[in-house]
């Protein structure tokens, strides 16, 4: 599946997110206050006091586009980091109190999922957090980029140079390295450049690609939205002698505006999600920010008991809860926008 980054996009934006939307999502009723609520409503009674942590998508999304230098990206990183743990026998998190990184272990090695916003993020916490689970840099074989903002492809340069010479290759979504390539969304001056393509190693990947590993393979499901091509990575985790299957949501926030064609797709995409994760039992739904999984909760639970029964297994049944949150609080969004002049 190595395909060299298009040197443009090969089809319009506008065609790219139809037929990501394509089959998905159905015309809405005409957007009303009433409409708002109702969907408010219909997340509020998915999350009930089980799942609330993306309740919080249901707020009034900010109409423009944040500028770059709206978020004290500096207090962000800055905040004191949580140790790092096994979440799954194949699974750790190795990131920051604010931005997710986890190294699932393969029999070839490790895929690094994400790579936090700079040098100094993979030197003190993603190389420590490695060497927490008994591995180094140079186990890592692949970097995988869920998103094209700098707090996830941040230190991806930096990990391959620690990795010498196994030479990981870094895997994104193609219109995801066409914008880092030519236009990013956000930059800033902590983040470093975005990587560029090695067309020799590197992945451009495209909605439904297997990335496969020694004996790992993941599924990755483009889910657009947060960005044009968010990565939501499926594979298999093990926990306990059982193994689940476990969904990365690659990209939360609407940080987009009022881009009514980009809602709809991020709604049809968690929608399409919910329903990949009812045929295939995903019965772990994990973020690359851990406020909207618990991570840190989590993890301070197992380590304080190690005999409970895994917090990150929130079934089926709660993934999907979960996915619903989502979807109705994007709605709820959409028709707020609607209903502006």
């Amino acid at each position: 599946m190595k395909r060299p980054v298009r040197t443009a996009l090969a089809t319009t934006l506008a065609a790219t997110l139809a037929a990501l939307v394509a089959g998905c999502a159905t015309t809405p009723p005409p957007a009303t206050e009433a409409s708002v609520q109702a969907h408010i409503a219909a997340a509020e009674a998915a999350a009930g006091k089980d799942y609330p942590e993306y309740l919080g998508l249901c707020k009034p999304a900010p109409v423009k586009r944040p500028e770059a230098g709206s978020i004290d990206l500096a207090a962000l990183i800055a905040r004191p980091a949580p140790p790092p743990g096994a979440a799954f026998d194949n699974l750790a998190y190795v990131g920051s109190a604010w931005v997710s990184a986890w190294a699932l272990k393969t029999s070839d090695g490790v895929i690094l999922i994400d790579a936090l916003n700079t040098v100094d993020e993979v030197d003190r916490l993603i190389v420590p957090g490695l060497k927490s689970q008994g591995l180094s840099p140079s186990d890592v074989k692949t970097v995988l980029v869920t998103h094209g903002h700098g707090d996830h492809y941040g230190g991806a340069d930096h990990v391959k140079a620690l990795a010498g010479a196994t030479k990981p290759r870094v895997v994104m979504s193609a219109l995801d390295w066409t914008m880092t390539a030519t236009q990013l969304e956000f930059a800033s001056p902590i983040w470093p450049a975005p990587p560029k393509i090695d067309r020799a190693r590197d992945v451009s990947a495209q909605d439904g690609d297997l990335l496969r590993q020694g004996d790992t393979t993941v599924k990755l499901v483009v889910t657009p939205g947060h960005t044009l091509g968010t990565l939501s990575p499926v594979f298999d985790v093990r926990s306990g002698g059982r193994s689940y299957k476990a969904l990365v949501w690659g990209g939360t926030s609407f940080n987009f505006g009022r881009d009514m064609q980009r809602l709809d797709a991020y709604i049809a995409a968690a929608d399409r999600m919910r329903e990949l994760a009812r045929t295939e039992n995903i019965e772990v739904l994990l973020s690359n920010h851990p406020a909207n999984d618990l991570t840190v909760k989590r993890l301070a639970a197992m380590k304080a008991n190690p005999a409970m029964a895994n917090p990150f297994v929130i079934g089926n049944a709660g993934v999907l809860r979960t996915l619903t949150v989502i979807s109705e609080c994007a709605k709820a969004n959409r028709d707020r926008f609607a209903m502006m002049p």
